[in-house]
């Protein structure tokens, strides 16, 4: 598979790389390091996403061409990449019609299978490490501290600086290698911990205010309202992360994020230890993701929703009790 994507960008000038709106770090590392690999070859490239780039990301090399809107001509790109997307409507299933050809890169389990060319391997740790595996591969190519440093920020973000599941030795290996094309790794780890807004920390502490602990502690939930983000002046991209504080409490074994983005809509995001699948929760709900990390978006009040998910965890957690 690797072969036919480096085929495809050899013998093609015109490219597009987007991935998932509301990017997570994966999204947008993953995205500006293949963006900025392909300038670096010579190649007209466009790098999208539907939302901005969240405010933690601004550093990374190329982030500032990032684009929200494409050219609405058919098949203006010659190849189009949607990354780390789990199905192409999360990037934009206009996209399609934009490309001539579509290649799909992922790490989530059960990914859509929609490009002409898919590159699909759940065991990695992040897309981000699908796009070293790619560019390691292609001749000629060495890797810019730019392109290094949004890899070592995909991998980094994606497998909680270290510290999740996904974290295996490819994670290790890369990272280690990538130091070699000189990036910092302390001046990355403080732009994304130690280099947040205030308006974040106000809306953080309305949603751990909401801290609900349940199922003898095994469970741990927050939420966030359309009125707390516009008292605090905030938006969902602002919070990425948050449902690490849950996950992070003694005796948890999932954690729940209620974020309302609309009336009647809200995006949960399900968190997991322990071999616990939330994976297979979020796609009973319409969702998708990883065993240990992954979301759906329902419809009804806050009250509706947390009733709904907490009685299919109820059903999960009694499983593998």
């Amino acid at each position: 598979m690797i072969r036919k994507i480096l085929e495809a960008i050899e013998s093609n000038g015109r490219f597009l790389v987007a991935a998932h709106r509301n990017p997570d770090g994966d999204a947008i590392a993953s995205t500006l390091a293949l963006g900025n690999a392909l300038r670096e070859m010579g190649k007209e490239t466009t790098t999208f996403n539907a939302d901005p780039v969240p405010s933690s990301y601004l550093f990374l090399p190329g982030a500032d061409a990032m684009v929200q809107q494409v050219s609405d001509r058919p098949q203006f790109f010659e190849v189009g990449f949607i990354l780390d997307s789990g199905e192409l409507s999360r990037a934009g299933d206009y996209l399609k019609d934009r490309c001539r050809t579509l290649v799909n890169i992922d790490h989530h389990r059960n990914a859509e299978v929609f490009g002409a060319i898919n590159y699909l391997d759940p065991d990695a740790s992040s897309t981000g490490i699908l796009i070293h595996r790619l560019l390691k591969n292609y001749p000629r190519y060495r890797f810019s501290s730019a392109v290094a440093t949004c890899i070592y920020t995909a991998i980094l973000s994606d497998t909680g600086s270290f510290r999740f599941a996904n974290t295996d030795k490819e994670s290790f290996q890369v990272a280690a290698e990538l130091l070699d094309y000189g990036i910092d790794p302390c001046q990355i780890a403080s732009h994304l911990y130690e280099n947040q807004e205030a308006r974040i920390y106000q809306l953080l502490g309305q949603a751990l205010s909401s801290l609900k602990l349940s199922q003898g502690g095994r469970v741990a939930s927050i939420s966030v309202s359309l009125e707390e983000m516009e008292k605090t002046g905030t938006s969902p991209v602002h919070t990425d992360g948050f449902i690490n504080y849950p996950r992070s409490i003694r005796g948890v074994e999932v954690a729940l994020f209620f974020r309302q983005d609309q009336p009647n809509l809200f995006k949960v995001g399900f968190r997991s230890r322990k071999g616990i699948d939330v994976g297979s929760l979020a796609r009973s709900l319409g969702g998708g993701g990883h065993a240990n990390a992954s979301g759906a978006t329902l419809e009804g009040s806050l009250h509706e929703i947390q009733e709904k998910v907490l009685a299919r965890l109820d059903a999960l957690l009694s499983a593998t009790a």
